[in-house]
């Protein structure tokens, strides 16, 4: 089993691949100076959506506690046209990877000095370096799914195909999450719910049973 912990070279050596070639840049604003930057925040997939303050700063300006983000503009120009393929009922067929998809998420951060590689640059990474051919995870991520595609390209990695299904909800129609103390799969099995019936809860009653099965991995 791949550990993050142990796979921190690998995410240094795409973030500096991402670096030689001038995707990437370091940002130091706080969540306070992000806010107060957008007279108009827009809110996005990822809360607000960062407003580029620190956009064309070099690496070698790169100072303790700085946070990298990716440069989007310039990563979809360098990366050419691009799609992604999703399998799931949500939003089936072939998607573009294109400004207007990723409008919601901005510059995202990729890497972190407390934390090291952010999820969206750990994810691709990983993913490639397991050969995961099928991503299956909840609606929530669908939005980041273009942004992982264009990592993949920009990277030389493999693009795999995607699957997306509903979220489980409560009664009040909140996401069983575990930030929020929400049951887990084991509890509903203890309950009595059968595997066809999570998996119908999740939309996955369409998922493809043609041979061999694929490899595949859930939400990290």
């Amino acid at each position: 089993m791949l550990r993050q912990s142990r796979n921190l070279p690998a995410y240094a050596a795409a973030l500096d691949r991402l670096a030689a070639r001038g995707l990437v840049y370091p940002c130091r604003c706080t969540r306070a100076d992000i806010r107060a930057a957008a007279a108009a925040p827009q809110e996005g997939a990822e809360g607000i959506v960062y407003p580029g303050t620190c956009r064309g700063r070099p690496m070698a300006e790169m100072r303790p506690g700085d946070a990298v983000r990716l440069d989007v503009a310039a990563a979809l120009a360098a990366a050419g046209p691009l799609d992604w393929r999703e399998l799931g009922p949500l939003a089936p067929g072939l998607h573009p990877v294109d400004a207007a998809g990723l409008a919601g998420l901005g510059d995202v951060v990729l890497a972190r000095k407390d934390i090291g590689a952010a999820y969206h640059l750990a994810v691709v990474v990983d993913d490639a370096a397991q050969a995961v051919s099928h991503v299956v995870r909840g609606a929530d991520l669908l939005a980041a799914t273009p942004l992982h595609r264009l990592l993949q390209a920009l990277l030389g990695l493999p693009a795999p195909v995607w699957h997306h299904h509903r979220l489980i909800r409560d009664g009040a129609g909140r996401r069983l999450a575990k930030r929020d103390d929400a049951r887990a799969l084991a509890t509903l099995r203890a309950e009595g719910a059968t595997p066809a019936e999570i998996r119908r809860l999740v939309g996955l009653r369409s998922w493809a049973r043609s041979a061999p099965p694929p490899r595949r991995r859930g939400r990290r």
